[in-house]
């Protein structure tokens, strides 16, 4: 297992791990999985500690929870819409396939309870960033699903992006003192780019992830003719969410 980087195989259940608070990478402090459901199969969920967000990457599904229901589909994570479930401790979620379908889960220790919320395209507006800076090489679409802002009694973080082909992200080099993990999608099977953590760089690949831990820059690049997607995830400490970026210092003047 590589310090920072990691593409583990699907199970037999179409379950992908890839961090895990008493497993792989606990110093993320969060648990992250991936699951690969089929046509007319579900996915339940029921986290008697744990605060949930579920995330379609891609597929047709249906989502239930606390005698509600609502249709998603995404066609792939570049394409359709970005819907994103999240709820408490001990509420109870089951994701019906109506297509093969690609869904993330998160979820971190949260005592607090809170009414659930579906965010969909309507209340999770999508920027740009790094729009008419280096040439255009560091533009980017970014989506927050869910911060301190928007849902101050959450203990994480959600949100995804996409980059053009030959494009960067997380830049200028920045870091923060909490952690986080990126799941990373190519529009290719063969995609590829690089990510760098801290002075360690790793080649990065479809259904690859980056666990980052607090403090460390972690700018990232994707090669020419392969857009990337990823959704990006946080851990807020208490007392202390993650609010803001802190930029390398040698590399400040890009900002100007």
């Amino acid at each position: 297992m590589s310090k920072y980087f990691g593409n583990p195989d699907f199970d037999a259940d179409g379950m992908k791990l890839l961090t895990s608070t008493d497993g792989p990478f606990p110093d993320m402090m969060m648990n992250i999985s991936v699951h690969q459901i089929r046509k007319g199969a579900a996915l339940k969920l029921n986290k008697e500690k744990e605060e949930t967000a579920v995330l379609l990457i891609s597929g047709d599904v249906t989502f239930r929870w606390e005698e509600q229901t609502a249709n998603a589909v995404r066609e792939d994570p570049f394409k359709g819409d970005a819907v994103c479930l999240h709820v408490a401790k001990g509420v109870a979620v089951t994701v019906e396939a109506l297509e093969d379908s690609e869904v993330l889960v998160q979820s971190v220790e949260n005592d607090g309870v809170f009414a659930s919320m579906l965010y969909t395209p309507e209340t999770t507006p999508q920027g740009t960033f790094g729009k008419g800076q280096f040439e255009g090489k560091a533009e980017r679409k970014v989506r927050t699903f869910f911060d301190c802002h928007n849902a101050p009694y959450s203990n994480m973080v959600i949100g995804d992006l996409t980059v053009p082909q030959g494009g960067w992200s997380s830049y200028p080099p920045h870091g923060h003192e909490q952690p986080e993990v990126y799941y990373y999608r190519f529009d290719k099977p063969q995609g590829f780019g690089a990510s760098f953590v801290g002075d360690e760089v790793a080649i990065i690949t479809d259904r690859g992830f980056a666990a980052i831990p607090g403090g460390l820059t972690h700018p990232q690049v994707n090669a020419p003719g392969y857009p990337m997607y990823y959704v990006w995830m946080i851990r807020n400490f208490e007392n202390n969410p993650w609010t803001e970026r802190n930029y390398d210092p040698a590399h400040l003047w890009l900002l100007d």
